[in-house]
Protein backbone atom coordinates (compact mmCIF):
# COMPACT_ATOMS: atom_id res chain seq x y z
CA UNK A 1 0.00 0.00 0.00
CA UNK A 2 1.14 3.49 -1.06
CA UNK A 3 0.27 6.97 -1.51
CA UNK A 4 0.34 9.61 -4.02
CA UNK A 5 2.92 12.02 -3.58
CA UNK A 6 4.90 14.73 -5.64
CA UNK A 7 6.48 11.93 -7.54
CA UNK A 8 4.05 9.14 -7.42
CA UNK A 9 0.78 8.56 -8.82
CA UNK A 10 -1.54 5.58 -9.43
CA UNK A 11 -4.20 5.14 -11.91
CA UNK A 12 -6.15 1.65 -12.00
CA UNK A 13 -6.09 1.82 -15.93
CA UNK A 14 -4.66 4.05 -18.73
CA UNK A 15 -6.82 7.05 -20.49
CA UNK A 16 -4.44 9.25 -23.00
CA UNK A 17 -6.28 12.41 -20.61
CA UNK A 18 -2.80 10.92 -18.56
CA UNK A 19 -0.48 12.58 -20.83
CA UNK A 20 -0.80 15.72 -19.14
CA UNK A 21 1.19 13.70 -15.98
CA UNK A 22 3.50 12.62 -17.86
CA UNK A 23 3.97 16.41 -18.65
CA UNK A 24 4.00 17.44 -15.55
CA UNK A 25 6.67 15.15 -14.22
CA UNK A 26 8.96 15.85 -17.15
CA UNK A 27 8.66 19.62 -15.79
CA UNK A 28 8.86 18.74 -12.31
CA UNK A 29 11.08 16.53 -10.17
CA UNK A 30 10.33 13.59 -12.61
CA UNK A 31 8.35 11.18 -11.10
CA UNK A 32 6.52 7.20 -11.88
CA UNK A 33 2.95 7.19 -12.62
CA UNK A 34 2.02 2.93 -12.40
CA UNK A 35 -1.20 2.17 -14.17
CA UNK A 36 -2.80 -1.18 -12.60
CA UNK A 37 -3.25 0.55 -9.32
CA UNK A 38 -5.99 1.81 -6.97
CA UNK A 39 -5.58 5.38 -4.99
CA UNK A 40 -3.93 3.79 -2.42
CA UNK A 41 -1.55 1.63 -4.27
CA UNK A 42 -2.93 -1.76 -4.13
CA UNK A 43 -2.45 -3.62 -7.27
CA UNK A 44 -5.57 -4.41 -9.59
CA UNK A 45 -4.14 -5.95 -12.88
CA UNK A 46 -3.96 -4.16 -16.29
CA UNK A 47 -5.83 -6.55 -18.64
CA UNK A 48 -3.99 -5.51 -21.88
CA UNK A 49 -0.65 -4.58 -19.93
CA UNK A 50 1.60 -5.99 -22.11
CA UNK A 51 0.01 -4.12 -24.96
CA UNK A 52 -0.08 -1.03 -22.76
CA UNK A 53 3.73 -1.41 -22.80
CA UNK A 54 4.31 -0.67 -26.70
CA UNK A 55 1.69 1.90 -27.09
CA UNK A 56 1.98 4.10 -24.33
CA UNK A 57 5.71 5.12 -24.64
CA UNK A 58 4.76 5.66 -28.62
CA UNK A 59 2.02 8.06 -27.60
CA UNK A 60 4.26 9.75 -25.26
CA UNK A 61 7.05 10.12 -27.77
CA UNK A 62 4.35 11.58 -30.71
CA UNK A 63 2.69 13.70 -28.18
CA UNK A 64 6.20 15.41 -26.11
CA UNK A 65 9.21 14.24 -28.17
CA UNK A 66 10.42 12.98 -24.91
CA UNK A 67 11.65 9.24 -23.41
CA UNK A 68 10.20 7.30 -20.19
CA UNK A 69 10.70 3.94 -19.51
CA UNK A 70 7.65 1.92 -19.10
CA UNK A 71 8.27 -1.15 -17.22
CA UNK A 72 5.91 -4.45 -16.75
CA UNK A 73 5.83 -5.12 -13.35
CA UNK A 74 3.78 -8.13 -11.68
CA UNK A 75 2.20 -8.28 -7.77
CA UNK A 76 1.25 -12.18 -7.78
CA UNK A 77 -1.04 -12.78 -10.58
CA UNK A 78 -1.25 -8.92 -11.25
CA UNK A 79 0.50 -6.92 -13.70
CA UNK A 80 0.93 -3.23 -14.18
CA UNK A 81 3.16 -0.67 -15.77
CA UNK A 82 5.20 1.50 -13.62
CA UNK A 83 5.97 4.52 -16.02
CA UNK A 84 8.74 6.62 -14.94
CA UNK A 85 9.31 9.76 -16.22
CA UNK A 86 12.63 11.75 -15.76
CA UNK A 87 12.46 15.90 -15.23
CA UNK A 88 13.12 17.59 -18.26
CA UNK A 89 15.93 21.00 -18.42
CA UNK A 90 13.67 22.88 -20.60
CA UNK A 91 10.16 23.28 -20.43
CA UNK A 92 7.62 20.17 -21.74
CA UNK A 93 4.31 20.72 -23.33
CA UNK A 94 1.19 18.42 -24.27
CA UNK A 95 -1.06 19.81 -26.90
CA UNK A 96 0.57 23.63 -26.56
CA UNK A 97 -0.41 23.49 -22.57
CA UNK A 98 2.17 23.13 -19.94
CA UNK A 99 1.72 21.22 -16.68
CA UNK A 100 3.26 20.90 -13.93
CA UNK A 101 3.33 18.08 -10.92
CA UNK A 102 2.92 20.03 -7.76
CA UNK A 103 2.34 17.97 -4.67
CA UNK A 104 0.39 15.03 -5.56
CA UNK A 105 -1.75 16.91 -7.94
CA UNK A 106 -1.13 18.47 -11.44
CA UNK A 107 -1.73 22.12 -12.80
CA UNK A 108 -2.13 23.60 -16.32
CA UNK A 109 0.42 26.67 -15.97
CA UNK A 110 -1.22 29.92 -17.43
CA UNK A 111 -0.52 33.46 -17.72
CA UNK A 112 2.40 35.08 -15.09
CA UNK A 113 3.05 31.59 -13.76
CA UNK A 114 3.27 30.24 -17.30
CA UNK A 115 5.57 33.12 -17.99
CA UNK A 116 7.97 32.45 -14.55
CA UNK A 117 8.57 28.97 -15.88
CA UNK A 118 9.87 29.61 -18.89
CA UNK A 119 11.62 32.09 -17.52
CA UNK A 120 13.17 30.03 -14.26
CA UNK A 121 13.81 27.21 -17.64
CA UNK A 122 15.89 29.19 -19.61
CA UNK A 123 17.72 30.64 -16.36
CA UNK A 124 16.77 34.18 -16.93
CA UNK A 125 14.05 36.77 -14.78
CA UNK A 126 11.01 38.94 -16.13
CA UNK A 127 13.48 42.23 -15.30
CA UNK A 128 16.49 40.51 -17.64
CA UNK A 129 14.00 40.59 -20.56
CA UNK A 130 14.53 43.14 -23.18
CA UNK A 131 11.55 45.54 -24.04
CA UNK A 132 10.47 45.60 -27.78
CA UNK A 133 10.32 48.94 -29.77
CA UNK A 134 12.60 50.55 -26.89
CA UNK A 135 15.61 51.85 -27.16
CA UNK A 136 18.12 53.94 -24.43
CA UNK A 137 16.24 56.86 -25.41
CA UNK A 138 13.47 55.95 -24.16
CA UNK A 139 14.78 55.81 -20.70
CA UNK A 140 14.69 58.54 -18.07
CA UNK A 141 17.83 60.35 -17.71
CA UNK A 142 16.43 62.08 -14.41
CA UNK A 143 15.78 58.53 -12.89
CA UNK A 144 19.33 56.91 -14.30
CA UNK A 145 21.07 60.11 -11.97
CA UNK A 146 18.59 59.17 -8.91
CA UNK A 147 19.42 55.43 -9.02
CA UNK A 148 23.75 56.01 -9.26
CA UNK A 149 23.68 58.88 -6.67
CA UNK A 150 21.65 56.90 -4.32
CA UNK A 151 23.66 53.45 -5.17
CA UNK A 152 26.58 55.72 -4.04
CA UNK A 153 24.96 57.06 -0.85
CA UNK A 154 26.34 60.54 -2.34
CA UNK A 155 23.50 63.08 -2.09
CA UNK A 156 19.88 63.14 -0.40
CA UNK A 157 16.66 61.08 -2.03
CA UNK A 158 15.01 63.53 -4.77
CA UNK A 159 11.74 64.75 -3.98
Amino acid sequence: MGFETQNVEFKSSWRDEYLKWICGFANAQGGVLEIGKNDHGVPVGLADARRQLTEIPNKINSAMAILVEVDLRHEGSLEYLAITVKPYPYPISYHGKYYLRSGATNRELAGHDLDDFILRRQGRTWDGMPVPQMSVTDLDTVAFREFKCRSRSKCSPMK
